[in-house]
């Protein structure tokens, strides 16, 4: 499967909210809202899992709708963070690297 790298990093293509927008998948949202809502302590329901990737036009998941990451890179019209003069000092994608470590691979692949 070709990748679909969000602004942060993160691959689109392997999120479950994407996959189950994509197929248009019932059972795929009711087990990862399912998922979700145990893993994050917040009450997901099906209709909530529709994404159609954060660099794309459409519906987002939740935070992706209001994330700074994704607003700052979709402001500077990069392909993602890797990709901005100010990537290695830039506190906000180095933070979330540091939660998230694999997509630094991603980035710098870009």
């Amino acid at each position: 499967m070709e990748k679909l790298i969000a602004y942060c990093g993160l691959d689109c293509a392997e999120c479950a909210a994407y996959k189950a927008t994509q197929n248009n998948d019932q059972a795929l949202r009711e087990k990862t809202a399912a998922e979700w809502s145990q893993a994050h302590g917040f009450n997901f329901t099906p209709d909530m899992i529709n994404c159609t990737s954060c660099r794309g036009t459409g519906v987002k998941i939740g935070h992706c709708t209001a994330c700074e990451i994704r607003k700052c890179a979709s402001e500077k019209n990069l392909i993602n963070c890797g990709t901005c003069g100010d990537y290695k000092t830039c506190k906000t994608i180095n933070d979330f690297i540091s939660q998230v470590p694999g997509v630094a691979n991603n980035l710098i692949q870009s």
